[in-house]
């Protein structure tokens, strides 16, 4: 090699020691979100960074130099995986842990602890950790007020009460969409198979799910929704399956939520989103029909329905390896896809006049509707956060507004500016005026030929009554023409 060659090959090493020095390194950690430790092989804490004293309460200049049992006095040789990675000198990954810390703070993390070595011989171990204190917290206490919620009464009273407060009757829409869901999901209410619930964000999965458990011999017992997206995956299987006590430092005796739901229903949603190696194990629950809590040796009997749902096809979380095959078949016994607002533009009306009533009450408003405009607005909008959008739509308009009708001026900007490019187009689109011209002939004939009653000339029609009141509206018809 060139001697200048080599003199660049030095620099370069030279600047990347530089980069990698304890000071440079130390700035990193430093301004990082997660707690870093690092203790020698002694034990003793040589580092910690500002966000593992804030995770741990405790002064950096107090702990760096102690040992890690001096600091964290809950913990022993056999529980700290600091100590066990130094001993073993295997790392230990994704690891949940509850502490008590010197001064006497409970602390649940997320640990991952690597070895320090230099060739064979351990030199310390450095340990990352993510705070779940609040969230573990907080599950336990929706799963303790669970337990309480579905506890005997009293000793006479043997039956436990669901929670599900939707039934079929609260699935608003009078579209083919919506009577053909409707159809399908009351025949599965009627069964014990497993359901498998999908369609988009907002679009009404869990009305769908509690209206199954309302009509299925099962409405008397306990309904449990748990949302697989919103609670770390290595909590998760504790929350589903419950913990025996020493499972992991501060685990207690606790049912999970397979165990709560006996004899009722399991709402998992977003099952997409739960880890593939806890899939295995709820794939074995619905085989056998038995659980077993983290940390026990015995098993336990359950008897639990379980209705999964998703926000995406099943096929593409297959594809995207995000859901097991055989647990997708085995749940996707029955499926039902619950449609977007978009492909049931027929229901707005009705939807509009509910949310409408529901504010109203609310807010003490006295709105009574919206313009023509408006709903033509409503129409043409391609809706991508369903009925869910079309809530927060009528709600925000109701809040703004002034009079009694809901104005285009009371709408979000992102759907006046969707009906200023509708617009913008309509003089291109004689084909449209041409089919409201057609739409306007068939409802007068219609109505003439039942002497004005709405409901039958809706039949004729084939459309909702709630979208040929609007359309009388919107044309300006006398139900006697």
């Amino acid at each position: 090699m060139p001697k200048n060659g080599l003199r660049k090959l030095e620099s370069g090493l030279y600047g990347m020691n530089k980069i990698f020095s304890q000071r440079y390194i130390e700035m990193l950690l430093d301004h990082i979100d997660e707690g870093v430790q690092i203790i020698d092989q002694k034990g003793s804490i040589i580092y910690c960074n500002p966000a593992a004293a804030k995770l741990d309460n405790v002064n950096r200049s107090v702990a760096i130099g102690r040992t890690i049992l001096e600091v964290y006095p809950s913990l022993t040789e056999e529980t700290s995986t600091l100590i066990q990675v130094i001993k073993t000198g295997k790392p230990i990954l994704d690891i949940q842990q509850t502490f008590v810390n010197y001064k006497g703070f409970k602390i649940t993390t997320i640990n991952s602890s690597l070895p320090i070595a230099d060739g064979s011989k351990i030199l310390g171990a450095i340990e990352i950790s993510r705070d779940i204190t609040a969230v573990r917290e907080l599950s336990e206490r929706v799963v303790d007020l669970q337990k309480q919620l579905y506890k005997e009464e009293d000793s006479k009273q043997k039956e436990l009460k669901g929670t599900a407060k939707y039934n079929f009757m609260d699935i608003l829409g009078q579209s083919q969409e919506v009577q053909k869901l409707k159809s399908k999901a009351l025949k599965a209410a009627d069964s014990l198979s497993s359901i498998m619930v999908y369609g988009n964000t907002g679009t009404g999965k869990e009305l769908v799910v509690q209206s199954i458990h309302n009509a299925s011999s099962r409405r008397n017992k306990p309904f449990i929704t748990q949302n697989c997206a919103a609670i770390p995956a290595t909590l998760l299987e504790s929350i589903l399956f419950g913990t025996v006590k020493g499972t992991f430092t501060g685990a207690d005796n606790r049912p999970g939520l397979f165990e709560l739901s006996d004899g009722g229903t399991l709402f998992l949603d977003e099952i997409n989103s739960m880890p593939i190696d806890l899939q295995a194990k709820l794939l074995r629950v619905l085989e056998e029909g038995y659980i077993r809590r983290v940390g026990d040796i015995r098993t336990r009997e359950v008897d639990v329905r379980i209705i999964a749902a998703m926000n995406m096809n099943p096929i593409e979380a297959l594809d995207g390896n995000l859901l097991r095959s055989d647990l997708f078949y085995r749940l996707n016994v029955v499926s039902l896809r619950v449609p977007d607002l978009k492909e049931r533009k027929a229901d707005i009306p009705l939807l509009v006049e509910f949310f409408i009533r529901l504010f109203n009450n609310k807010l003490r408003k006295n709105v009574k509707g919206v313009s023509p405009l408006v709903m033509d607005i409503f129409y043409s909008y391609y809706w991508p956060g369903n009925i869910r959008e079309l809530k927060h739509v009528i709600e925000g308009a109701m809040n703004v507004l002034e009079g009694h009708i809901i104005e285009e001026g009371d709408l979000p900007y992102h759907l006046q500016r969707n009906q200023e490019i509708v617009n913008s187009g309509r003089n291109q689109l004689s084909l449209r005026k041409s089919l409201e011209i057609a739409e306007e002939d068939s409802i007068k004939n219609a109505l003439k030929e039942v002497r004005g009653n709405v409901t039958s000339a809706a039949k004729i029609l084939q459309i909702p009554r709630q979208t040929l009141q609007y359309k009388i509206k919107k044309y300006n018809i006398s139900k006697f023409d």
